[in-house]
């Protein structure tokens, strides 16, 4: 009963399409075997609907609390809902080995469907994270059986993400490994660690050797974690069966893509789509103004993700479409592509492919601390000294966690002497950028092995710089051969964005050596990402002349005001 009205509640609060039953018969627990006689615990959310189609969601996070409300509102509104604990998860047998057995355990599970009389021949996926990585491990196998995917914040190939620029995501994939050991320890010690601050997690974050990091935060060696710090080579053949990249042309189902501007998966997401375009298809894509974890994205996800359900798992008609809402607003016949552009009067771009026609802006970095569209002029560099003992650190941006993770006020790391900015006039007018950014940075170095970061902020009238997108690249002496100069080129890729800057603010571009501990620091010395520990600091020069242009490109639309009507 209580379970019976939590869904009703949050069916009125989210404004979801009116339920289709009330009677949903739940079986938990159940053993899938697969393959290996691994016993996989599922939840079947059962209508009292004949010829109800099947929505299948796999997860390492458990079966219990939000996803149990999940599935009676989903199985409320005519679907079987199939919940299933990856393996090593939540009872499920076998141990976690992420990405490792998800292809195959999918399969497995969709056999199994097969043999049960309630399933109707097709079924469709959801979820979110990792919930979607099973997703795209399943989609190439599954055939004309899957009719739809629904993908929220995910990717097919995680190892682009997970090593950003060739260095290595330490507080997302630190602050994972701490969130999957919890699951395991009792609830009222990890309430109690949450109160304290997660001083484990924060210890872990801050320690060298890294081989150490995954027993300070969680007091265990994760196996997992050991690997992805040996395996972090572009050749290992490690990821070669971890990543599902080839299946996004080969998948047959229309896919939904829902994904948010401070998002940790937004670029690979976005290369998932671009694959699927160049393959002939009509991807949705969903991009608003979210973290990886923000409240606002789960409403939209659920929204969006039961629009694209009913039209393309169940043929229901436009009657049955989500009920526009404030962040999201399907229409029976919506724009292929819809993003949230930030900024100066924000709201919401319909869109017939991403990215949009735009035209390219090169802002160059001069002298005193200036960026203008102008070319470079001769000009002595700008320099900086990084100390990875002392990294600078990161705020906001793309990070996993929600509360710490978007927009926020660069001032206190930007009066750091090893951050280096360069700030526009005032505009004239306002400025909008949608699509891809990018960095070209010109730097000599004392040493070889370094990290570029580069970010690109939003400097109010009352002088605070709001961060708009970011991007690193860690430059070794095989990957950036130094010219006859000791000049290496950086080509630094940014977050995409789509972003309105208003008249009056000044456009600030950052450079620096690091942002930790979004991403591990670079010791300037070459040791292995594991076991590094002596750290050597180093001068960098900024060149900004013009054999040496460093500037960001930024694509500039000329499409008037975003729609604010939600």
């Amino acid at each position: 009963m209580l379970h019976r009205l939590a869904a009703r509640v949050a069916a009125a609060v989210l404004r979801l399409p009116p339920a289709r039953t009330r009677r949903v018969a739940v079986r938990r627990g159940l053993a899938v075997r697969v393959r290996d006689g691994v016993p996989l615990r599922t939840d079947h959310y059962a209508p009292d609907l004949r010829g109800a189609p099947t929505v299948l969601i796999r997860t390492p996070y458990g079966r219990g609390g939000p996803m149990r409300l999940l599935g009676r509102l989903l199985a409320e509104r005519g679907y079987h809902v199939v919940i299933q604990s990856c393996r090593g998860t939540d009872g499920s047998g076998g141990a976690f080995a992420p990405l490792v057995h998800e292809r195959d355990d999918g399969l497995d599970t969709l056999d199994w469907l097969r043999r049960q009389a309630w399933y109707s021949g097709g079924f469709g996926t959801f979820g979110a994270s990792y919930q979607g990585f099973v997703q795209w491990a399943l989609a190439a196998g599954a055939g004309d059986e899957l009719r739809a995917m629904v993908a929220v914040v995910t990717a097919s190939a995680t190892r682009d993400s997970t090593y950003a620029g060739e260095s290595f995501a330490l507080d997302t994939v630190l602050t994972w490994v701490e969130l999957l050991q919890a699951q395991t320890v009792p609830w009222l010690a990890r309430q109690w660690e949450l109160k304290r601050g997660q001083p484990r997690l924060a210890a872990a974050l801050a320690h060298l050797p890294l081989a150490e990091a995954d027993r300070i935060a969680t007091g265990v060696t994760v196996p997992f974690f050991q690997e992805w710090l040996r395996h972090h080579t572009p050749q290992a053949d490690y990821w070669r069966t971890r990543v599902f990249a080839e299946a996004v042309a080969r998948a047959r189902a229309p896919v939904a893509m829902v994904s948010g501007w401070h998002d940790i998966f937004l670029p690979a997401q976005l290369d998932d789509y671009a694959v699927l375009r160049a393959a002939g298809r009509r991807p949705r894509l969903v991009v608003g103004p979210w973290t990886h974890g923000s409240p606002g994205l789960v409403v939209a996800a659920l929204r969006e993700g039961l629009d694209w359900l009913n039209r393309h798992l169940a043929g229901r008609t436009a009657e049955s479409a989500v009920a526009p809402g404030r962040d999201v607003a399907p229409a029976p016949e919506a724009a292929p592509v819809r993003v949230h552009v930030g900024g100066a009067g924000s709201g919401w771009r319909d869109l017939p492919d991403w990215p949009p026609p735009a035209t390219a802006a090169v802002w160059h970095l001069h002298p005193d601390g200036v960026l203008a569209e102008r070319p470079s002029v001769p000009s002595v560099p700008d320099s900086f000294r990084y100390d990875p003992a002392h990294p600078t650190p990161s705020l906001g941006g793309p990070l996993l966690v929600a509360q710490r993770a978007g927009p926020v006020d660069n001032r206190r790391v930007e009066a750091r002497p090893d951050v280096l900015t360069w700030s526009g006039d005032p505009l004239p007018a306002p400025l909008e950028v949608v699509g891809p950014v990018r960095a070209e940075v010109y730097v000599r170095s004392e040493l070889s092995y370094l990290d570029v970061f580069v970010r690109l902020c939003d400097v109010d009238r009352r002088g605070r710089s709001w961060n708009v997108c970011d991007g690193l690249v860690r430059v070794t002496p095989d990957r950036f051969p130094p010219g006859p100069d000791g000049t290496v080129r950086v080509p630094v890729p940014l977050w995409p964005t789509a972003y309105r800057f208003a008249a009056g603010h000044r456009l600030r571009v950052q450079v620096t050596g690091g942002a930790h501990p979004r991403y591990a620091r670079n010791p300037g010395t070459g040791e292995p990402l594991g076991t590094a520990v002596t750290l050597r600091a180093g001068r960098r020069e900024i060149l900004h002349d013009p054999e040496h242009p460093s500037g960001l490109v930024l694509p500039i639309v000329h499409d008037g005001r975003p729609d604010r009507r939600m």
